[in-house]
């Protein structure tokens, strides 16, 4: 069942990269107290992925974090060492936090999973977006399809800010 506004964020553990390798990020700290504004990508470095969807979080970060938002996270169904080169290919690690979803605890458990098997990506994250506050879930917005990063978009996450 996929998470609905006004539910409260799952407990769960992502890891991101540091400068001592994988460190762990539990959702309870990230989220709680706080205004976080989450997207999911189906896979980093893919190219909606990489080229539409993580570029519009970047160049609109100064403007997300005006109106409150402390953190601005992307998350993927991808393991700490590649969301990290991720992270140092796009320059983006101190506007953004990487966040690897790797055996998809967090996308199965907020029911947003993908089975991109077809493809020979495995089960991934649809792609979306949402404004979470202190670990309730303010608004979502799910692509109807994966190719595609317009209802996710950062200027739509501006918008309803």
């Amino acid at each position: 069942m996929v998470i609905q506004v006004g539910d409260k964020l799952p407990e769960v553990t992502f890891k991101t990269m540091s400068a001592d390798g994988p460190v762990d990020v539990i959702s309870e700290q990230l989220f709680a107290g706080k205004t976080v504004v989450l997207f999911a990508v189906p896979g980093a470095f893919t190219p909606t992925c990489h080229l539409n969807h993580l570029p519009g979080f970047i160049d609109n970060a100064k403007a997300i974090k005006a109106k409150g938002v402390e953190t601005i996270a992307v998350v993927s169904v991808n393991d700490a060492f590649v969301m990290g080169a991720w992270a140092l290919d796009t320059r983006a690690d101190d506007k953004i936090l990487f966040l690897a979803d790797g055996s998809a605890d967090f996308t199965k458990a907020v029911g947003l999973d993908l089975d991109a098997s077809a493809f020979g990506m495995g089960i991934r994250s649809k792609r979306y977006s949402m404004i979470v506050k202190d670990g309730v879930l303010a608004s979502l917005n799910i692509e109807e399809s994966p190719g595609e990063a317009t209802i996710s978009s950062a200027e739509n996450i501006l918008s309803q800010l």
